[in-house]
């Protein structure tokens, strides 16, 4: 069974999985100290569909978010992006790289 090594240990840093964890706590659907290790893809794919639905209300644009959801999103992906990059994640690289 295929699982989810968690957003505090993904190496690769933030990938498409990451980022459904950081929206996931973002919009409250989880709390922010959750970094869904140990979680089934079909347990992230839940999750992701979830995600989705909130962000199809802002027409999936940070800009579009209310005040309190937009300075959660800039404050969680800050964070997220600064631990990432202290591992030696580099925002530049492809997935392939």
């Amino acid at each position: 069974m295929n699982t989810y090594v968690g957003l505090d240990q993904d190496r690769h840093g933030i990938t498409q999985l990451g980022r459904i964890v950081l929206d996931a706590r973002v919009f409250g659907l989880i709390p922010e100290t959750q970094d869904c290790a140990g979680w089934s893809i079909g347990q992230m794919q839940v999750l992701k569909n979830t995600v989705e639905q909130h962000w199809d209300q802002y027409g999936n644009l940070p800009s579009a978010l209310p005040p309190e959801l937009a300075e959660r999103h800039n404050r969680v992906y800050a964070e997220a992006i600064t631990r990432a990059k202290a591992r030696g994640w580099d925002p530049e690289l492809s997935e392939e790289e």
